[in-house]
């Protein structure tokens, strides 16, 4: 029997226990939930789920299909092993969700506080944040021109100035690299775009299927939108996208926007009018990983562009912020991961320095670009590092490139002047297609890319701006980064790019993903193993429930759909010797 003042300690102790239980949710959820909850019976949030891939292997896999294999079946086994249990719940009470595995992440449109109490309250849940609205890059409203100004004969400004009509004089125009538009759509029937397309089929026909993706699937602005919504085929609401894409592969026979006009493109609109959310930006990162057809099936990694291009920004005015950023950012490092060249704007909140302050731009692994004149100063308009808005002070932008006034594709068959770094990037987009297409070896090598591109930049300096304690007369800087990009330059020094293997796989020995695994595994084999080598699989009896033989160079995808869950062994035998590891299938 416990007595008075023990029951008096109990009953406190249980007090403090139960307020510390009903904070613990709390703290899980953002302000600006909560917020939004006070002005609203429900709010849009996304369920950041506490199990995150580490997908660091990547690094060691040297072909690009092979990282786009791995890092989608890491990412979604990792999503569909730790979301399951939630999503149980969510079709229990109802609730509209979008399960992510980019991020692993669940989008919830229609979050009650109820449902935001109870799921925060799971362990599985690491937090819930708001999903914020933004924006693209606004065009600078200088030297704009009317969507009337057509000229023929004529060749952007740009492509000249960073030498990419000297690269087409090699034979390199982009022919056999894929790019990838993340915008306000496209007009596809555009006469510079349409036989860019890869869905426009070398027969005639045509195929959306795993060339287009619209994230936008509803009037969340409640202002309609001129093309509609869940678009089976591309179209552009505004005219930034088209923009754009004419920038990077544009061209007709007598008209020359784009630095690359034998490379193929495909897009995803991922802003309804130039305003998106933080959901829609993954949502397209995530589907340029793994393409699917229209419908969202059949996803295939081997069918991801080389390089997607970002003209957009998320501020902090438009709910942007410490709460949120590790999602955009996490999205932008696993989509780097799977061997794409992710090329960023880097903002028009210049001359001053520190103004390089939206995501993704003032990311470390976004390749940030800001904009040049005819005259190869920076425009006034072009954001400035250091950047301060995460305390890192690291340097941005990393480039720079051609981005005021810049003549290039309008919806409707038109053609005129934009300027921004929204201009800028596009650029670059198609300097990293250029790359590829003279030395095919380069795919899927994102650091390597990246450092081509600076290194043989045209060197810019400024005595007039010093940012972040970084002197403008030093390379790189904060103003111009490593400088102007010269695609001549770093093409030539591209086709010196010999790949080698990251990390060296001794003799017989190999790599394998997924682990664990539902339907197929992967494996990445030592270069010596140079001949033909067979492939066992075990069960931990030692009877062998799969073999087969195959030659160095074909595909290694092991399809294990057929046998039971459970713990197995697969055994690679060659002249080199025999390796076995064990995997789970589920």
């Amino acid at each position: 029997m416990l007595s008075f003042k023990h029951r008096f300690l109990f009953i406190i102790l249980a007090t403090l226990s139960a307020n510390l239980s009903a904070q613990s949710w709390q703290t899980k959820v953002h302000e600006s939930v909560f917020e939004a909850l006070a002005q609203h019976t429900e709010t849009e949030v996304i369920v950041v789920m506490r199990a995150q891939s580490n997908v660091s292997a990547a690094d060691n896999i040297s072909e690009k299909n092979d990282k786009g294999a791995y890092i989608y079946n890491v990412l979604t086994t990792t999503a569909q092993n730790s979301q399951r249990d939630l999503i149980s719940y969510l079709k229990e009470t109802q609730t509209a969700y979008t399960s992510m595995w980019l991020v692993n992440a669940i989008y919830l449109p229609h979050a009650t506080i109820d449902i935001i109490q109870s799921v925060a309250s799971r362990n599985d849940v690491a937090e819930i944040i708001n999903n914020p609205k933004s924006r693209k890059e606004d065009e600078i409203e200088i030297d704009n021109t009317a969507v009337s100004n057509f000229r023929s004969n004529v060749v952007s400004w740009g492509i000249t100035k960073t030498k990419a009509d000297s690269v087409w004089l090699l034979g390199f125009r982009g022919q056999n690299a894929v790019v990838g538009g993340a915008d306000t759509g496209y007009d596809w029937l555009h006469p510079a775009l349409n036989r860019k397309y890869r869905g426009v089929l070398s027969n005639g026909t045509i195929s959306h299927d795993y060339n287009w993706h619209d994230s936008i699937h509803a009037d969340t602005a409640s202002k309609g939108n001129p093309c509609g919504y869940d678009l089976k085929m591309p179209c552009d609401d505004e005219k930034h996208g088209t923009h754009t894409m004419g920038t990077m592969i544009g061209s007709t026979d007598t008209i020359f926007t784009g630095m690359a006009p034998d490379a193929k493109w495909i897009g995803t609109r991922n802003m309804d009018v130039g305003n998106g959310t933080l959901v829609r930006y993954v949502e397209s990162w995530q589907w340029f990983i793994a393409p699917t057809k229209i419908d969202g099936t059949s996803p295939n990694t081997s069918l991801a562009p080389h390089v997607i291009n970002n003209s957009w920004y998320c501020a902090t005015t438009e709910g942007c912020n410490s709460s949120n950023f590790a999602v955009l950012n996490t999205a932008l490092e696993n989509t780097r991961a799977a061997g794409i060249v992710v090329v960023v704007s880097n903002g028009n909140y210049g001359p001053n320095c520190k103004t390089t302050n939206g995501p993704p731009a003032f990311f470390k692994k976004a390749f940030s670009v800001g904009a040049t004149q005819i005259t190869d100063t920076i425009a006034g308009f072009s954001s400035r590092g250091n950047v301060t808005i995460d305390s890192s002070n690291r340097l941005k932008p990393e480039i720079c490139a051609p981005g005021a006034v810049v003549y290039s594709t309008f919806p409707n068959n038109n053609y005129g002047n934009l300027s921004g770094t929204s201009m800028s990037s596009p650029h670059v987009v198609g300097l990293v297609a250029l790359m590829i297409s003279a030395n095919p070896k380069l795919a899927g090598q994102v650091d390597s890319i990246e450092s081509i591109i600076k290194q043989t930049a045209y060197r810019l300096t400024t005595g007039a701006e010093n940012c972040g304690g970084i002197s403008g007369t030093a390379i790189p800087n904060n103003t111009y980064g490593y400088g102007r990009i010269d695609a001549l330059a770093a093409v030539k020094r591209a086709l010196k790019f010999v790949r080698t293997p990251t990390v060296e796989i001794k003799s017989a020995d190999f790599k394998l993903f997924p682990n664990p695994a539902n339907d197929f595994i992967n494996l990445v084999l030592s270069s010596a193993t140079q001949r033909s080598y067979s492939i066992a699989i075990s069960n931990m009896a030692g009877q062998i429930i799969s073999q087969q033989q195959n030659n160095y160079g074909a595909s290694n995808q092991i399809n294990i759909a057929n046998i039971p869950s459970g713990v197995y062994s697969i055994s690679v035998s060659s002249e080199q010797g025999v390796s076995t590891k064990r995997f789970i299938k589920l």
